[in-house]
């Protein structure tokens, strides 16, 4: 007893002195305690010192007002996912300010006005609970579709409350399944048993709170008395089971996923759990008649034959499990491919292909083992996306939309047959203005591409208002798309709108991601410099009148700018950042990223992040431009002690900032219409200010 007193002792003495030490390094750690009253006061100050600056601005108001009536309109499209024999869809407006989940046949939903039936209101389950509930999505019984398990976050950060949900009677189902909150998921199996991904107690979730074990949950027995399915390593991101559901069969799987980038992935069969001898980044996109389609990150050598990277395969489960290889190739990008996404209906095969930065849309049947490609008559030279698909027939939804095109939602049921259900209006003159495709020399002698959005008339006198957009992490791609607040907001009133495909997304495959990974992090920023020097070479604009903005992984991108060439810029928009990439990795869900970035905690790893990392790199003796950082209280994915602890520290060095910290809205940093409509009015206000 004596001798575990003097251990206690020893722990609470070393605890103190660490904290003390990391205080001594950091003064500003204090605000990583995202709800105590210090860090919470210090936001409310700072949120206030803002608007008073941005709402006094004549500009405001109308912004305000512009966004909330783009907001609430009701001429937008009603996203459609197709479920059994409805569609469904979530909606928010001026009337239902928290949304209200609803549903209509296919038949009503083709009318130009379609008749809707409530399925759950949440604004009346917030005011009927006393709760700030955010629809995060639900699970549905297949094949009845009568049941679900409704996904609820309270002020829309990622962890979720999952409750089960009757869609006959439209209410809770009374002792039903429940989860209490947490970044977890389920998956049905059938109407009496799911599969339960969650956090289960101490030691059952990672560093980066997803679940590390995965449980077969029965009807009426206790959620602690759950049978364990898998059970990862401490050291895992995460653990997520789910079931396949297809026309044929089921399949019963388990992601054990080391990184964000790599993973392992079982499949039960027989009673037993059997591991895919798969590459450990290698992504099976879907299951279709029985065949599994597997996209490659990295070239895959396996026997005599070697697949490309990017490359899409295809071989017979059944097979594969007993030994067979002999992969089908469905489609292999070429150097300035790449494969956006990949859905199915009943008898095809979608594959979205992004070439050039813009979308071709292919259908493919299998006949005798042979992969037949058609390309889908879409509109061309633009965005296409896949909507909601149906395994039971060919029914799917596609969009198509370009940055000055309103979207518009296409609907198929058979080959040949397109039809254009749904289109946006126009919420801006797009006639005045153009799209046009440029390429930067980044510091490597890579071509960079990029979009500029202009006035037709527009003025090379290196006076124009530019905004320059950028993310480069994480395989995401950057494609044309309509905004309507962009529009409104920042063309109309005479600014030009930039977007930087720069190295770490996915505009041209897996390999200009990788361009960009860990050790290679500077070759993104140093692209997306080339792009800002590029529009001042052309005369487009000048530093003056430069812009830059970017959210999360995009925060840190114009973080890690903004402090590399502060002389390049007068504005900087750094939303729901990472900035302190020597914590990140202790924040949130911070250490999942490390896949991306690296481990700061390994000193080899640490030297190549040290190098960019806004928050270690912004010193008193520099001038920098007047900084917008945005962030949400309740955003529980990247924390909002970056956003904080970087604005406190620039202004302790005599760095004027703004600062506007939403108290809700998880890392979308709003939740409702009316606060993302205010949070943009304080942007553009700030952007037209700064620039213009």
């Amino acid at each position: 007893m004596l001798r575990f007193l003097l251990l206690s002792g020893l722990v609470i003495l070393f605890s103190v002195s660490t904290l003390f030490a990391q205080q001594k390094s950091d003064p500003f750690l204090w605000l990583e305690q995202v709800d105590s009253d210090s860090s919470l006061n210090w936001v409310r100050a700072h949120n206030a010192a803002t608007e008073k600056v941005l709402k006094s601005k004549p500009e405001f108001e109308a912004i305000y007002k512009k966004n909330l009536e783009i907001n609430n309109s009701k001429e937008r499209i009603a996203a459609p996912s197709i479920i059994g024999n409805y569609i469904y869809n979530f909606w928010q407006d001026a009337d239902h300010e928290r949304g209200i989940w609803r549903r209509t046949s296919l038949e009503e939903y083709r009318k130009a006005e379609p008749k809707w039936e409530t399925v759950l209101s949440i604004d009346s389950l917030n005011k009927a609970e006393n709760e700030k509930w955010v629809y995060k999505g639900a699970n549905f019984l297949y094949p009845d579709y009568n049941r679900c398990m409704l996904n609820l976050s309270r002020g829309g950060g990622d962890a979720v409350v999952i409750r089960e949900f009757d869609l006959v009677t439209k209410q809770f189902v009374p002792n039903g399944f429940y989860l209490p909150e947490a970044k977890g998921s389920v998956s049905w199996k059938d109407k009496n048993t799911l599969l339960v991904s969650t956090d289960f107690g101490p030691g059952t979730t990672s560093s980066s709170g997803y679940p590390l074990v995965t449980k077969v949950w029965k009807r009426g027995s206790q959620l602690s008395k759950a049978q364990t399915w898998f059970t990862g390593d401490s050291t895992d991101m995460g653990v997520w089971g789910y079931v396949v559901h297809t026309p044929e069969r089921s399949y019963e799987m388990v992601s054990q996923n080391m990184t964000f980038y790599t993973h392992h992935t079982y499949v039960m069969e027989k009673g037993k759990l059997i591991k895919l001898p798969l590459p450990d980044d290698a992504d099976i996109s879907t299951i279709f008649r029985n065949q599994l389609i597997i996209q490659l990150k990295t070239d895959w050598t396996v026997g005599k034959s070697t697949f490309k990277q990017g490359a899409l395969l295809s071989i017979d489960y059944d097979r594969f499990l007993n030994g067979a290889r002999d992969f089908s190739v469905i489609l292999e990008p070429d150097a300035r491919s790449s494969i956006s996404s990949v859905a199915s209906t009943k008898n095809y095969l979608l594959v979205n292909v992004l070439t050039n930065v813009h979308n071709i849309l292919y259908r493919f049947t299998l006949q005798n083992g042979k992969w037949r490609q058609e390309q889908v008559n879409t509109p061309q030279m633009g965005t296409i996306s896949i909507g909601s698909t149906d395994d039971l027939s060919d029914r799917y939804f596609f969009y198509y939309s370009g940055y000055l095109t309103p979207s518009s939602l296409f609907f198929s049921d058979k080959p040949g047959s397109i039809v254009k259900l749904k289109q946006l209006p126009a919420f801006f003159d797009a006639s005045k203005f153009k799209v046009e495709q440029f390429w930067a020399v980044s510091k490597d002698g890579t071509h960079i591409p990029y979009f500029m959005i202009s006035s037709k008339s527009l003025k090379r006198n290196s006076a124009n208002p530019t905004l320059l957009y950028g993310y480069g992490g994480f395989e995401i791609s950057l494609r044309p798309g309509y905004s309507a607040t962009i529009g409104s907001n920042w063309l109309e009133r005479g600014g030009v709108y930039v977007v930087a495909n720069i190295r770490g997304g996915g505009e041209f495959g897996p390999k200009w991601h990788l361009a960009a990974l860990k050790e290679h992090r500077q070759r993104a920023y140093d692209d997306f410099i080339a792009v800002a020097e590029d529009l001042i070479q052309r005369k487009i604009t000048s530093p003056a009148h430069l812009g830059i903005m970017g959210g999360s992984n995009g925060g840190l991108l114009v973080g890690a700018v903004f402090t590399q060439r502060p002389e390049l810029f007068n504005a900087v928009v750094c939303r729901v950042p990472l900035l302190d990439m020597k914590r990140f990795n202790k924040l949130l869900a911070g250490a999942s990223w490390m896949g991306e970035y690296g481990n700061p905690d390994i000193p080899e790893e640490w030297a190549y992040i040290k190098k960019y990392s806004p928050y270690q790199n912004v010193f008193k003796n520099k001038t920098y431009p007047r900084v917008f950082f945005n962030t949400s209280t309740r955003d529980d994915r990247v924390h909002p002690g970056h956003a904080r602890k970087m604005a406190a520290k620039m202004e302790a060095q005599g760095h004027p900032v703004f600062y506007f910290e939403n108290i809700e809205g998880g890392h979308a940093a709003a939740t409702t219409n009316t606060q993302r409509a205010y949070t943009n009015a304080l942007i553009f206000t700030y952007l037209l200010m700064q620039l213009k």
